[in-house]
């Protein structure tokens, strides 16, 4: 499976961007997509995750109410919707892709996902 994310910017404190993910290959194995981000000296965080065939989508509590995941899948395609944007969302935001879902309280847990992307760059000023 590989991932390649788009969508990244630049933007004002309140404003809004979508981020991409587009997935290629073994994609019929995937089981949950998700949305991490990484800013300059912190660890690596769960944003989102979206479990398609449970309908379920998980947010970190630092984005509920401005995030949204979804995914398309005739596109392959996992979206990040980012809403009213603040100066500490500011990072590097990675796609991952799970093969297997080991369940809800596992939902920002990087060693549980099998495929990453590169990174799309998002700073907030």
């Amino acid at each position: 499976v590989q991932l390649v994310e788009s969508g990244g910017g630049s933007v004002r404190t309140g404003g809004s961007l979508r981020l991409s993910c587009a997935a290629s290959g073994a994609t019929a194995g995937r089981h949950c997509m998700a949305w991490f981000r990484q800013a300059p000296g912190k660890e690596r965080e769960g944003v989102a995750t979206v479990v398609p065939g449970l309908g379920g989508t998980y947010y970190a509590d630092s984005v509920k109410g401005r995030f949204t995941i979804s995914e398309d899948d005739a596109k392959n395609t996992v979206y990040l919707q980012m809403n009213s944007l603040k100066l500490e969302d500011t990072a590097m935001y990675y796609c991952a892709a799970g093969l297997k879902w080991y369940g809800s309280r596992w939902w920002s847990e990087s060693r549980y996902f099998d495929y990453w992307g590169q990174g799309t760059q998002v700073t907030v000023s």
